[in-house]
């Protein structure tokens, strides 16, 4: 398994942050699979999946760059370098157009266990790897980087508050399948058979949600390192069709009841009503009563204001049988 040996200091400090290149990275992978895990990629591969594959067409290196970057358990280091916190796109795509052409080529070798293909031994391989990069940022995440970043700012709202109930192993089992806090400063970050690493103290340690459904770990040197990690399901548009229970919608009316279970994780009224499909005077409504109630409370992040269950809403959740379904 994949094993990083974490100080509690460490731990302590580490932090929740955006990186639109990350997301955009996400992104990639997602176009590169071409196959959605849920009716909201689908519908974002209808629109831009053609434009992704005309794109590699028109280059005969960008394909082979691609598969050969991604690999089967590594990605090429080059390509998706560890953001900074604060890090604009811009600025985390120069590291990627300012890799050594030597680099880039023993990177490559690195993710394909093997010789790279004739056609990526030559030496402007970080320039066209910036250039798709670039491509994917432009044409397929910037439009709607605005809505995913108040997407994300959510999810990070929701973990931090996870970790205040229920500590750092809470969250971190919840990040993704084969990510799980083992004790004894070991943090389990997937399940490929690499060699365990040895965080030194002092390390930034940074998770990063992004909201295509994939994750990956990367780090420089040893100064900084990034857990990649799907936001939640709700906040990704998969779980919105969930049912509410019987039970609740009968005890405060079915489209109360909708609005209190989604709100497992933190949510603005704009999505609240986008999630729904209710008015936003009705949505409105529906939170004046479960904040009157003690059923939810608001939170601030960035511009946004979030609402989430308390304690006592999710007991009333729970209590009729939702389950809640954690991600």
């Amino acid at each position: 398994m994949g094993l990083w040996q974490i100080g509690t200091d460490t731990l302590a400090r580490s932090r929740f942050v955006l990186s639109p290149f990350a997301e955009t990275f996400a992104g990639l992978k997602l176009l590169h699979t071409g196959t959605g895990a849920h009716p909201g990629e689908e519908s974002w591969l209808r629109v831009h999946l053609p434009g992704y594959r005309a794109r590699l067409a028109a280059d005969p290196v960008a394909a082979p760059l691609v598969r050969a970057a991604l690999g089967t358990s590594w990605i090429a280091d080059f390509f998706c370098p560890t953001s900074c916190e604060g890090e604009s796109f811009e600025e985390t795509l120069a590291r990627v157009r300012s890799a050594g052409a030597g680099q880039a080529r023993a990177d490559l070798r690195v993710s394909l266990r093997g010789r790279l293909p004739a056609v990526l031994e030559r030496d402007d391989l970080p320039e066209r790897a910036a250039a798709l990069l670039a491509y994917v940022w432009e044409e397929t995440v910037l439009p709607y980087w605005e809505h995913r970043r108040r997407v994300l700012e959510a999810d990070v709202v929701a973990r931090t508050a996870r970790v205040s109930r229920g500590g750092w192993a809470a969250v971190l089992d919840s990040l993704q399948p084969g990510v799980r806090w083992l004790g004894e400063s070991r943090f389990q970050v997937n399940a490929h058979a690499n060699p365990p690493r040895r965080i030194a103290a002092g390390a930034e340690l940074l998770f990063m949600p992004v909201t295509p459904r994939t994750g990956w770990v990367s780090w420089e040197g040893g100064e900084r390192y990034a857990v990649v990690y799907p936001c939640l399901g709700v906040l990704a548009g998969d779980h919105h069709r969930r049912p509410v229970p019987a039970a609740l919608g009968a005890l405060i009316g079915t489209a109360r009841a909708g609005v209190l279970a989604l709100l497992e994780t933190p949510l603005s009224t704009t999505q609240l009503v986008a999630v729904t499909g209710q008015g936003l005077g009705s949505v409105g409504r529906h939170l004046r009563v479960l904040l009157d109630a003690g059923l939810v409370e608001r939170r601030r992040s960035g511009r946004s204001v979030l609402y989430v269950r308390t304690a006592a809403g999710e007991v009333l959740v729970e209590a009729s049988g939702t389950g809640g379904g954690r991600a």
